[in-house]
């Protein structure tokens, strides 16, 4: 085991890793540049429309529902799943797929917090603030959308984090990524590659872990972050 260790050491000082179309460095690039994309868009896509039924109290359990009948999905089932279509589409393999496949995992965590924040927002708090002379587009966003950030925030960090760590499979349908090391290291039986591999993507799903809840310390004031760990669950 030491053995090993050492030689998993000894990979990562290798300066032919980290340099180079396969190396260290270009592989996290494609990695961040994917994760951050996908995380981005199924923000855009996701939060408004959840945040603007939720106001409403239009939907309810069913539209949650029906947005995360896709998490009973595997991820890796996901990823396949969206080759062939981006494939007919036109979009060809690699990036594309993996990119649909994200989208497919991250929305639905974000939709769901999203409405679920804005939908359990006090009765009362809503009632007063209309009591207030405050316009149905302010109570929407001086009492609603910010008694919600802390729940919203927490489902982009855990969707943030997912993404990180599932964009690895998509160096099984030809993307690059810091995946690629894993697959590679599988098809070669380079168990060292492999496990580099491993270590490195988990890094980065520790470090989009750190830098986003310190994003959310730094947004959400102290009094509100309890309702995001009393829901958080729900983007688990």
């Amino acid at each position: 085991m030491i053995g090993f260790l050492g030689d998993v050491l000894s990979w990562f000082g290798d300066p032919s890793n980290w340099i180079g179309p396969a190396g260290i460095l270009n592989r996290l690039r494609e990695h961040v540049q994917i994760t951050v994309a996908a995380t981005a868009v199924s923000a855009a896509l996701a939060i408004a429309p959840a945040v603007w039924l939720a106001h409403r109290r239009i939907g309810g359990t069913f539209v949650v529902a029906v947005v995360n009948i896709g998490r009973a999905i595997p991820s890796f089932a996901i990823v396949v799943l969206f080759l062939p279509i981006s494939i007919r589409l036109g979009l060809g393999i690699g990036f594309w797929p993996t990119f649909l496949a994200l989208l497919f995992l991250a929305v639905p965590p974000m939709f769901t917090n999203a409405y679920t924040g804005v939908a359990e927002v006090e009765a009362d708090l809503v009632e007063a603030s209309r009591g207030m002379g405050m316009t149905d587009r302010e109570v929407l966003t001086k009492v609603e959308i910010p008694m919600a950030s802390p729940v919203i925030l927490a489902a982009v960090r855990v969707a943030a984090v997912q993404v990180a760590a599932t964009a690895t499979l998509g160096a099984l349908v030809g993307w690059g990524g810091l995946g690629r090391f894993i697959v590679d290291g599988f098809a070669v039986q380079d168990n060292v590659t492999v496990f580099a591999g491993a270590v490195l993507v988990a890094g980065l799903a520790i470090v989009t872990e750190v830098i986003l809840a310190a994003v959310e310390r730094w947004i959400v004031p102290t009094t509100l972050r309890s309702r995001a760990a009393e829901v958080e669950t729900v983007a688990a």
